[in-house]
């Protein structure tokens, strides 16, 4: 076994010396460029021409145009129609779709096929883009929303595989610790299974069927999460210094022997206080590396080992420098740049068994050191504050002390050049595009830290070039039209990820907060000759509900419509007070004789079945006595509320029934519905109903707020029977598989647990949509939403 391992160390240790000879050899001949500063003539003539299409006269038409105004390129929604009214989207994406096919995708954008694959995915982008961006009602409509992610996966046939990644994602979500940057570290994740799809689309072809095509979108998508988890759970965990030394050095040969090897090592024990991260990640990754190589064919699965070996080791060597070290070599430099930056997306293609390219071999190879000079001259401050080496990092330090040290900055510019003309062989598009590159990057660089700090910057790296430095900063100022959809929908995604987790925090404290308010109204004071009824009602309110239906009411009342919290104090218990008496006349014998709710005994186990059916008898009168107290509000306002009540009370008592009836039958999934929009869909109608009622809302806005809680009730119940057969009774406080026991329809035993999956997931949609129509800060509703489809009790 020694020897063997031995033998594997040498294989892999012989193919990075390989790939180090390459790299070598390419940073000789960027060298030679950089010192004899070739690039200059070359790339202000390429500039001469450029600027041709990107520095405007001003025009009737652009004076008319600008009229509108250019909105912050950050604004997603704004940027996009103001692209489209001043006729400027095709070029935008033109450009951009073209520097993806070039960077993920390592084409040559002179090739006839490229630029047939170019302008039909401008034309489907743009076709989606000006459609999405309309406004319904005034409201956008939500990009990079689940809703958005799974109505695309309906289109391919894949929801399965979306749910699947959703998950995942949530729970990978979850784990990443304090001290990462949890939304880039989601963003690079989401990034890297968008460019392993992209991959896999690129090698279908257009005669591929349909159920093909959906299998190799499934298997894309998982080969996609199992490789960027990488990201996390690799690259920027040991990045991150969250490990010990001591932790760092056993994580670090963990992954080495697995590449080395191919097989993920036992665990074992783990001494430190990360080991519960540490668990969750090993397994994770296991599962993940196993998923992969179960896809490697023969001929490819070398090269993965290989190409992962390379990437793992540059990063581990990069890793490990640190900048107090004044004598590193420009070779120690930049050589394990080039090789991470290219092997990167080299792997990609092995991971989904794609044929060898070597076109794409070769212009990856080339092109990855320019895409990471690019980062890291964006990162350089942050870089430099934790004390990370990268080319600028390091020349920012020694320059004044190394003179043999290369700029970066110079070599930035050598690489553009390099690739322009020896790589893509002076191919005007490519050319148009890289530049287009070159200085939307610092403008946004300049933007981000600020014309002075910016200044700063230039005055040390350009200081060797200043009259090239004046054609550039000229173009800085000046040029327009360079940006890239790339980099929008980046910025859009880190905007989303923050302010979700930000609204996420706020429900969850929105939640307690007025949970903890609600528990304390509720207890009923004893009345002479009612005290057993009422030490049995107080019993089952007690119970750790969740109190979902006040909560919606209170959030909606106070928060949205500006009604007084104290004025609908009443509302918000006769709410709890139903919803509470229904679960006692569940918990019945007669009915789903349960024995525990909400972690204890059921009230008639505690008292008796006469004394529990008083109990949800008094708590419906108590309800309406309730409704009876809203004092604040006139009298035909709230007999509307009391009417609406009764009904909706009614139609609970139907639901409830046609339940009963249903035992020992098999229902169509039109009879479940209706069951379950009856026993569940009601009760948060008139959560959301009864306070706009009381504020006089719309009546166009209550009936969006009934679709919303048509499905959203209806996505509540299906949880609520997948949890009967999946959950965990701890967290449930009540048993598992009372449905199957009482022989009870549900959509689990209707469609099966993935066919369930799949309703509930169009219920969400539908009710996601349905919120378009409601003009109010949705954002409680919509957290909402997504606590009823991923809550575990």
């Amino acid at each position: 076994m020694c020897s063997m391992n031995e033998e594997l160390i040498k294989n892999a240790d012989a193919s990075y010396q390989l790939a180090e000879q390459n790299a070598a050899h390419y940073f000789q001949s960027l060298y030679e460029q950089v010192t004899q500063r070739s690039f200059i003539p070359i790339l202000t003539k390429d500039f001469q021409s450029w600027k041709q299409n990107h520095i405007h006269r001003h025009s009737i038409l652009s004076f008319l145009s600008g009229r509108k105004g250019k909105p912050d390129t950050r604004a997603y929604h704004n940027y996009i129609q103001w692209l489209n009214y001043t006729g400027k989207l095709e070029n935008y994406l033109d450009r951009s779709i073209s520097y993806i096919f070039m960077r993920d995708l390592g084409k040559s954008l002179d090739a006839p096929e490229t630029q047939k694959r170019v302008r039909r995915v401008v034309e489907n982008l743009k076709n989606n883009l000006t459609n999405s961006t309309q406004t319904n009602r005034g409201i956008k409509i939500e990009r990079f929303s689940l809703a958005e992610l799974y109505r695309m996966a309906q289109k391919e046939g894949i929801e399965l595989t979306m749910i699947w990644l959703l998950e995942k994602l949530k729970t990978v979500s979850s784990n990443i610790p304090n001290g990462m940057d949890a939304e880039n570290a989601q963003r690079k994740l989401i990034k890297i299974i968008a460019g392993v799809i992209m991959h896999e689309v690129e090698e279908m072809g257009d005669e591929i069927s349909l159920e093909e095509r959906t299998q190799k979108l499934d298997a894309a998508i998982r080969l996609g999460y199992a490789y960027g988890l990488t990201y996390p759970f690799i690259d920027d965990l040991l990045d991150a210094k969250i490990l010990s030394i001591e932790e760092e050095k056993k994580y670090s040969d963990l992954i080495r022997s697995t590449l080395i090897t191919g097989t993920v090592p036992e665990l074992g024990e783990w001494s430190g206080k990360n080991v519960n991260l540490i668990r969750y990640i090993h397994a994770e990754l296991r599962d993940a590396f196993e998923y992969i190589k179960s896809h490697l064919r023969p001929e490819t699965e070398q090269k993965f080992f290989e190409q992962a070996y390379v990437f793992f080791n540059s990063q581990e060597v990069d890793r490990l420098k640190t900048l107090s070290e004044p004598n590193y070599t420009n070779e120690e430099l930049y050589i394990p740049v080039i090789l991470k930056s290219s092997s990167s997306r080299l792997i990609v293609r092995s991971v989904i068994s794609a044929p060898e390219d070597e076109g794409f071999e070769e212009r990856t190879f080339f092109y990855g050191i320019y895409n990471q000079l690019a980062d890291d001259f964006a990162d350089m401050d942050e870089d430099l504050k934790e004390g990370r080496v990268t080319p600028y990092t390091y020349y920012l330090k020694y320059h004044d002390k190394r003179d043999n040290l290369i700029n970066p900055f110079e070599l930035y510019w050598t690489v553009i050049s390099n690739l322009i003309h020896e790589v893509y062989h002076s191919d005007s598009k490519a050319c148009e595009v890289i530049l287009d590159r070159a200085i939307n990057g610092l403008k946004r660089f300049k933007r981000r830290m600020g014309t002075e700090r910016y200044n700063e910057i230039m005055k040390l790296f350009a200081f060797g070039i200043p009259k090239f430095n004046r054609v550039i900063q000229n173009l800085v100022r000046k040029a327009d039209d360079v940006d890239f959809f790339d980099k929008l929908l980046r910025d859009q995604m880190i905007t989303n990820l923050k302010n979700e987790r930000q609204e996420r925090e706020v429900f969850k404290d929105t939640v307690e907060t007025i949970r903890k308010e609600i528990n304390h109204l509720l207890k009923i004071p004893k009345i002479k000759n009612v005290e057993p009824i009422i030490d049995a009602a107080n019993y089952s309110l007690e119970g750790d509900g969740k109190r979902l239906r006040p909560i919606m009411t209170w959030v909606m009342g106070v928060n949205e419509y500006g009604l007084d919290k104290s004025a609908i104090v009443p509302l918000l218990k006769s709410l709890e007070y139903m919803h509470t008496a229904s679960l006692i006349f569940d918990d019945l014998p007669s009915q789903d004789n349960s024995s525990v709710r909400r972690g204890r005994p059921t009230l008639h186990q505690v008292f008796n079945v006469s004394i529990a059916e008083l109990t949800g008898l008094f708590l419906t009168q108590k309800a309406i006595e309730e409704q009876a107290s809203l004092n604040y509000f006139d009298s035909k306002t709230v007999l509307t509320v009391i009417h609406y009540s009764a009904q909706m009370t009614a139609l609970m008592c139907t639901g409830q029934a046609m339940d009963l009836d249903s035992k020992g039958k098999q229902l169509t999934l039109e009879q479940l519905n209706t069951l379950c929009f009856y026993k569940t869909g009601i009760a948060f109608e008139a959560s959301l109903i009864m306070p706009a009622i009381l504020a006089q809302a719309k009546e166009s806005e209550m009936e969006a707020l009934k679709k919303f809680a048509h499905h959203a009730g209806i996505a509540f119940q299906i949880k609520d029977d997948l949890l009967d057969v999946e959950g965990d009774t701890v967290l449930l406080g009540k048993p598992i598989g009372k449905d199957a026991e009482n022989n009870n329809s549900t959509f689990v035993s209707v469609l099966g647990p993935d066919g369930a999956r799949k309703k509930m997931w169009e219920h969400y949609c539908l009710a996601m949509e349905a919120l378009e129509d409601v003009p109010r800060n949705i954002s409680f509703l919509k957290h909402l939403l997504n606590y009823i489809v991923n809550r575990d009790h």
